[in-house]
């Protein structure tokens, strides 16, 4: 069969199509049944235990991962798992949340009167108020869908996107009835790209000490591209006899200079610098230092102390290495 590109176009966005309508249905269902759903997962003493089967289970393992990952303690049992000995990890002061579109899907059913004996609360998503998990549930929320995305109404596409979007639904409202903030996510969220732009400061990776370029006010313009040929930053602080800060010069600065035909051996630094520089302090993000250097389209910043004392150094090169840009 030939791959025809126009009827490939014309496939792909009448699934967007379809799957846009049916989370716009969605809206129907932010109730009460919604509002109850939230009310048991915000007090619930221990952890909301999502569970779920085939496509539905993999729907509710990501649900899981967002409900722990945004301050509401979650972890996923798989259906078919759970009356084999999985149903050991649901205690008395949980709540399950269970997915199934049809309602009906035997491994679910079959844990359900184990839930029930434990008195545990239960919170089902599925496509069929009528159904035996639906009439069974503490409280059920709605998903149902018009038409599944695939052209043969089989292959779950429409469904688990509505039931994965309601999911998400239930774990931004806790997030912010919880007053779940920044910090708290950075906690949870450690490593790669994300963690270190909400928990890297720049104190973790400013340059200190012997490492941080900088000239008396005194200095010639020689003496201040000597440190800064030997500190490699592409910068050097100008310092007043207290050691504040009161200028830089950059690479920048340099290239403005070349122009001017001075003498380097023979011109004040001060001449040429950038005074009133854009310093940072080191209990800053460091995003927030990148922010500043975008704002500002400048490459390095000097870190200074409440006494407006140099005792740091960053530029972008930095920040880049640290996964922060």
């Amino acid at each position: 069969m030939k791959l025809d590109d126009q009827k490939l176009r014309e496939l792909g966005l009448a699934v967007i199509q379809v799957e846009t309508q049916a989370i716009a249905a969605l809206a129907e269902q932010i109730n009460d049944n919604f509002v109850a759903a939230c009310t048991l997962m915000f007090n619930c003493k221990g952890r909301v235990v999502v569970t779920g089967m085939g496509k539905s289970g993999h729907i509710a393992g990501k649900i899981a991962a967002t409900l722990a990952s945004t301050g509401t303690p979650a972890f996923f049992v798989h259906s078919g798992e759970a009356s084999h000995g999985d149903l050991g990890m649901i205690t008395r002061q949980d709540v399950v949340l269970a997915l199934s579109n049809s309602g009906e899907t035997g491994e679910v059913l079959t844990i359900l009167p184990i839930i029930k004996r434990l008195g545990v609360p239960l919170i089902a998503l599925t496509g069929n108020p009528s159904s035996t998990l639906a009439q069974f549930a503490t409280t059920h929320i709605n998903v149902a869908v018009e038409q599944e995305a695939c052209s043969l109404g089989l292959a779950p596409t429409s469904s688990t996107t509505a039931a994965l979007v309601m999911g998400d639904a239930l774990a931004v409202s806790l997030l912010e009835a919880r007053g779940f903030t920044r910090d708290d996510f950075a906690m949870s969220h450690p490593g790669g790209s994300l963690g270190k732009r909400l928990l890297l400061m720049v104190g973790d990776l400013m340059h200190a000490g012997q490492q941080v370029p900088s000239v008396p006010e005194s200095a010639l313009i020689s003496a201040a591209l000597l440190e800064m040929t030997e500190k490699k930053l592409g910068m050097t602080a100008i310092v007043d006899a207290q050691l504040r800060v009161i200028g830089i010069f950059t690479d920048g600065d340099l290239r403005r200079m070349l122009g001017k035909n001075l003498d380097i051996h023979k011109t004040a630094i001060t001449e040429v610098m950038t005074p009133n520089c854009a310093v940072i302090t080191k209990d800053i993000l460091a995003a927030e230092a990148m922010q500043i250097m975008e704002k500002k389209k400048i490459n390095a910043l000097l870190v200074v102390d409440d006494q407006h004392r140099a005792i740091g150094a960053l530029n972008m090169h930095d920040l880049i290495t640290a996964g922060i840009v």
